[in-house]
């Protein structure tokens, strides 16, 4: 019997690396497996738990995938175990042999050691499509015109965001004294906050959840807060703490630390398994999930590429209109200058330390803005432009034909 790839994960990595197996590899067999029955963007969950989308609305590949690329697909199937000895993935029923296998489970939620978050029947996660329609059903079951949500980073905001526009209002716990403080600093987080309340939200900073009022049929009914209030609720997301999806790789004899411990060429400890994505907590970006998906799948198919992309600290955001961009470090360290430049329905933020830009927000108008990344990532030297002009003003310009040792080959 030809064994066939083997790939956990309908993700970005997952379906990157399935359509550059089929690419190199046109005649060999590719299974894929997920626990959902369709695929999907993560980012895109909120508009389906908001009523803009559908299931299938959601996903980022064309329709006919699976059939073009003569990929099989192993709809709400789960993988409970990995038997590297035998070269199987152990599933619910029976299991799945391979001649190779990429893993690219991504991450899941946590529920925090709250009295009554891990027993309750209403508190949800909102990391996979099965979480949202679950949290979807909920809605329709208890009527719920009240949730409260722990944590207040993007997947916390996209979630009220999402509950907002149903008209169901929510109250937001984050234990940090601002939102999306991965993302944000005191300005940037003041302008979204201000726009989630003047929508209904309602926020507790610098408050965690430490208790829970439970009621006969096992649902938590009010949240108990740390300075003792009280906050009525027909159900709780916990959107706070994601961690890499590797509990089935117990006893698998796996190398596993943060996430899945791989190599440059994104090969684990076993040589037939492969690993890309959230679950190697490399980087949580999306098209960093796509390269080392098309990567571990030249390298599976015998080339040998490495991934060197590790530079994650990235975001784009977008609520009630308001863009930003955040790149970087969104605290300064010390000895670094700090440049900013605020005006209506727009903040600019550089951190420039030693000459090289560390960080940079742009709230607002956030075109032409790309050169920023390379700028950090490259970390180049800009003294000998901020000479001539202010740190605003630069642009792709001032760097074209720049290498990556930061000397430039033509102007």
């Amino acid at each position: 019997m030809v064994r066939p790839y083997v790939i956990i994960g309908t993700g970005a990595a997952g379906m990157a690396a399935a359509e550059r197996l089929r690419l190199l590899k046109p005649d060999i067999p590719i299974q894929m497996m997920s626990i959902d029955e369709y695929s999907h963007s993560r980012c895109m969950l909120h508009k389906y738990l908001g009523g803009e989308r559908d299931e299938k609305g959601l996903s980022f590949v064309a329709e006919d995938f699976f059939e073009k690329k003569r990929i099989m697909w192993g709809q709400g199937q789960t993988a409970k175990a990995i038997d590297p000895k035998e070269r199987r993935v152990i599933m619910e029923q029976g299991y799945q042999p391979y001649e190779k296998l990429l893993i690219a489970t991504g991450s899941v939620y946590g529920i925090p050691p709250i009295p009554g978050f891990r027993t309750a029947a209403n508190v949800f996660g909102f990391r996979d499509l099965s979480d949202a329609v679950k949290m979807n059903e909920a809605i329709g079951e208890l009527h719920a015109k009240h949730v409260f949500i722990v944590g207040s980073g993007l997947v916390g905001l996209d979630v009220a965001c999402a509950l907002l526009e149903r008209g169901i209002r929510v109250t937001i716990a984050e234990m940090a004294d601002r939102v999306m403080p991965l993302q944000t600093d005191a300005v940037s987080a003041k302008a979204y906050q201000d726009l989630f309340e003047k929508a209904g939200a309602q926020f507790r900073l610098g408050i965690g959840a430490s208790g829970s009022v439970v009621d006969d049929a096992n649902r938590i009914t009010a949240v108990e807060l740390s300075n003792g209030e009280k906050i009525p609720c027909d159900f709780v997301v916990c959107a706070a703490g994601v961690r890499p999806n590797t509990a089935f790789l117990d006893g698998s004899g796996l190398a596993v630390e943060r996430g899945i411990v791989v190599d440059e060429y994104l090969q684990t400890s076993d040589p037939h398994i492969y690993a890309a994505g959230d679950v190697t907590a490399l980087s949580g970006i999306w098209p960093n999930a796509m390269d080392q998906g098309r990567i571990a799948a030249a390298n599976m198919c015998g080339q040998r590429q490495k991934y060197t992309d590790t530079f994650c600290i990235k975001n784009t955001v977008n609520f009630f209109g308001l863009a930003m961009l955040s790149v970087g470090e969104v605290e300064p360290k010390e000895d670094s200058l700090i440049f900013t430049r605020e005006c209506r329905n727009a903040y600019q933020k550089v951190i420039v330390r030693d000459g090289r830009v560390k960080g940079v927000q742009i709230q607002g108008d956030i075109s032409h803005s790309g050169f920023w990344q390379y700028l950090i990532k490259n970390q180049i030297d800009i003294s000998g432009k901020l000479s001539e002009k202010s740190v605003f003003e630069l642009g792709y310009g001032d760097f074209y034909g720049m290498d990556e040792l930061g000397e430039y080959r033509y102007v």
